[in-house]
């Protein structure tokens, strides 16, 4: 484990057009807790303090927070590498071209291979859309500026397993400067906790393995354009759990909120402190001893399945939730396969 964070995710809104229903930050559906602009320059000067190799922005929807292409530009004349992730719904050819001339990678969200299956998890008719001509665009400007970088991002949920062939197939050809695509697995975390979402979208500890193996990416990798990389990753390490093997990809990154506050754990609620406040030094050495608390140990130890892992978030979450956070649990709806609007 580092001594401070290789690398930090800032959730940099909850102000998102999209309402997915595998949210972990439940984005879209409270209060943004977004900073103006001097604010976020605190947070991120404070990011950037700890000398990161890697700052991405998330969220929410990055490309709706006023001043994104002036954050992304600080990161990189730091010299630290950034990338910016994006539903794709906000795609102005602007706002793209400034963000990719300063950005590592521009990662584009696709949920699905058609659009019927990316548009309910997404909840909005037309994403799947509007997420292709965001990546047709972006390809438009790789082919004037070799600098631009993109990519495709894929949340793997029981909807997606069966169409990640054509991911490679079908929807990599179309566009020749695509910069690689990335698998995951959907994470039993946020909305995705939900137990009725567990039995209905989320994958077993197995499959998850195999979308992490070698073997899965490999045959993956030979259906896609020889240009296009394909990772894989099983996600396992973000139980946070005493396994060796598995703790220290997550145990190298911290994740912040919009406002600054510090996740103590990347996919469990509970906070340690504000970066605005606090060197983040002293949030990372907080973040280290959540990690060793007896209770967060004793709920992780019995995890043996996916119905185990949502069930031991959930109680974590409640445990250290405040209570506005607990007052949000109790407002989540159950989840239902509904169709997108």
């Amino acid at each position: 484990m580092a001594e401070l964070p290789q690398a930090v995710v800032w959730d940099i809104t909850y102000a998102c057009p999209l309402r997915c229903v595998h949210c972990y930050s439940e984005s879209g559906r409270r209060e943004t807790r977004q900073l103006g602009f001097d604010e976020m320059v605190r947070v991120l000067d404070a990011i950037i303090a700890m000398r990161p190799g890697l700052i991405s922005f998330a969220g929410g929807e990055p490309l709706v927070v006023p001043g994104i292409a002036e954050l992304v530009r600080r990161v990189s004349e730091a010299g630290i590498d950034v990338a910016v992730s994006t539903g794709g719904w906000h795609h102005r050819p602007e706002l793209l071209r400034e963000l990719a001339g300063h950005g590592r990678e521009i990662n584009v969200s696709v949920d699905g291979a058609i659009a019927e299956v990316h548009d309910r998890i997404r909840g909005r008719q037309g994403s799947f859309e509007r997420a292709m001509n965001a990546l047709t665009l972006l390809d438009e400007l790789a082919r004037d500026d070799e600098a631009v970088r993109f990519g495709i991002s894929c949340t793997v949920t029981r909807s997606t397993f069966a169409q990640l062939d054509a991911y490679c197939t079908e929807l990599a050809p179309r566009w020749p400067r695509l910069g690689g695509i990335d698998f995951g697995p959907v994470l039993p975390a946020g909305l995705a906790s939900r137990p009725d979402f567990v039995a209905h979208e989320a994958l077993s500890f197995e499959e998850m393995a195999e979308i992490g193996s070698a073997t899965f990416a490999g045959r993956l990798q030979a259906l896609a354009p020889p240009s296009v990389p394909v990772t894989t990753d099983d996600y396992l390490h973000f139980r946070m759990d005493t396994a060796p093997s598995e703790a220290n990809a997550a145990k190298n990154v911290m994740f912040v909120e919009p406002d600054g506050e510090v996740r103590a754990m990347p996919m469990y609620e509970g906070t340690v402190g504000n970066l605005r406040r606090v060197p983040g030094a002293a949030l990372w050495s907080r973040c280290v001893t959540r990690w060793a608390d007896p209770f967060v140990t004793e709920t992780l130890a019995p995890v043996r399945t996916m119905d185990d892992w949502a069930a031991a978030i959930r109680r974590i979450d409640r445990h250290f939730g405040t209570g506005p956070v607990l007052a949000r649990l109790d407002r989540r709806p159950e989840y239902a396969l509904v169709p997108a609007r």
